[in-house]
């Protein structure tokens, strides 16, 4: 019997159209806008100005607090301005805009395809390079790699997770680089493995990817300590407590992170970075993006450099079909509706979702019928028809003492109820004005 994790979860219809595609290198645009915020936590420091020449790899904003990461040229060129863009948040914020001249890469960096799998660093030399690189959780969370590989003091780590799940209807990202750079990948796992001192690393892979979980399995006896698990397919396995209860059976405790049950969890996507920036002296500037959609011509995977415009995916898929509704920033599930076409890719782009307009309708909200669908599928055991009233009605201590901070935002609520109330964008307003009475409380 597959494995899969205790409470709740859905199954919505996976739309994979892009499954079979190979990974192809998306052409380079004249002009790229980088953020200097594509992680959480602080933005990161500009260390340059207007005119400078940049090659690609350079850094040109470095972290600039403990939960910041460093940002590197995708592009050679001269920078053109420091100016605000609207990025996948909806909202303006500081990017570095270079015009490309070339591609001429920094010298540091080993361009060569060959496999290189011997490597002789530390724990601290291998987290220093991680960090240097600026590589983030690419699974969407976009945390700085960097800090997950330090425990805690009083805590250690026992199990490295590598999290090959892709639960989000339509995306193939990491399902394609599971395939196309599986040895990259387990060298990048033994290096995450030396790093945080364990023994034992799993990969948990959903079983509608049986050609991945084939493919990884007949390089295994060339990597001790690392084995594939394969999963019932169940949304939204892919969160790292979800994930941690599915192949380990523990289970994390409110307000804990996966540490505190001796698990670290990693995205094969962050796995695969690891290599590169370890082995190969490359930092974290491009990322293999899904671009999909039932209307889409191309359906298709590519290989793209930080700062290009979405629009440019748009248009290598065939354009946007006459029946766009919403452009949707990474999958149906957990993305964002995005108002212009002009958005950079950044670390945290997985993927590129056309949505037609009958599947994008707001449906006219009906009263709840109290029919406890949203409680059966909620994976966190959480009650959401009630957070979403406290949050209509301000009421923050009690949304606090009912956990909604607990939320992992995987909207399986929303997707189950028969009355389409907006049941994850109240439970978010509530995760906001909880924060900020958490913040306000701390500052007396």
């Amino acid at each position: 019997m597959l494995k899969t994790f205790a409470k709740g979860g859905i199954h919505p219809p996976e739309n994979k159209f892009s499954a079979d595609k190979k990974v192809e290198r998306l052409p380079i645009p004249k002009k790229v806008s980088v953020p200097v915020s594509q992680h959480i936590g602080a933005p990161s420091k500009v260390i340059v100005k207007k005119g400078d020449i940049v090659k690609t790899g350079q850094l040109i904003a470095e972290q600039s607090g403990f939960v910041s990461a460093n940002i590197h040229s995708p592009v050679s060129g001269k920078v053109f301005k420091i100016d605000l863009v609207t990025d996948t948040s909806g909202y303006r914020h500081q990017a570095i805009i270079i015009n490309v001249e070339g591609d001429e890469w920094d010298e540091k960096i080993d361009r060569s395809e060959e496999l290189k799998k011997d490597f002789d660093l530390t724990s601290e030399e291998i987290i220093k390079k991680i960090q240097e690189a600026g590589i983030v959780g690419l699974g969407g969370a976009t945390f700085p790699s960097h800090i997950k590989l330090m425990p805690p003091k009083g805590m250690k780590s026992e199990v490295l997770i590598i999290n090959g799940v892709e639960c989000e209807p339509y995306l193939t990202s990491d399902h394609r680089l599971m395939l196309e750079k599986a040895e990259e990948m387990l060298v990048g796992i033994k290096i995450l493995m030396k790093a945080l001192n364990v023994k034992k690393a799993i990969i948990g892979i959903e079983n509608n990817k049986e050609d991945a979980i084939e493919h990884i399995n007949s390089f295994l006896k060339d990597y001790s300590g690392v084995e594939v698990v394969p999963l019932k397919v169940q949304y939204p396995q892919g969160g790292e407590k979800q994930l941690i209860k599915s192949v380990i059976n523990r289970e994390v405790p409110s307000g804990e992170l996966p540490i505190s049950v001796g698990a670290v969890v990693h995205n094969v996507g962050t796995a695969y970075a690891v290599y590169e920036a370890v082995q190969k002296n490359k930092p974290l500037f491009e990322r293999v993006v899904t671009i999909t959609g039932k209307s889409l011509k191309n359906p298709a995977n590519y290989l793209v450099r930080f700062g290009t415009p979405i629009s440019n995916l748009i248009d290598v898929a065939g354009g946007l079909p006459e029946d766009t509704g919403k452009i949707i920033g990474g999958g149906p599930m957990m993305g964002k509706a995005l108002n212009t076409t002009e958005v950079p890719v950044a670390k945290g782009t997985s993927g590129i979702l056309i949505l037609p307009k009958e599947e994008s309708k707001r449906r006219e909200v009906k009263p709840c019928i109290r029919c406890a669908k949203c409680i059966e599928v909620c994976p966190m055991g959480l009650e959401p028809y009630l957070l979403m009233t406290l949050a209509e009605k301000a009421m923050h201590e009690r949304s606090e003492k009912e956990d909604v901070m607990d939320c992992i935002e995987c909207g399986s609520c929303s997707y189950t109820c028969p009355s389409d109330r907006p049941l994850l964008d109240y439970i978010r307003l509530g995760k906001i004005q909880v924060g900020a009475m958490r913040r306000a409380k701390s500052m007396k």
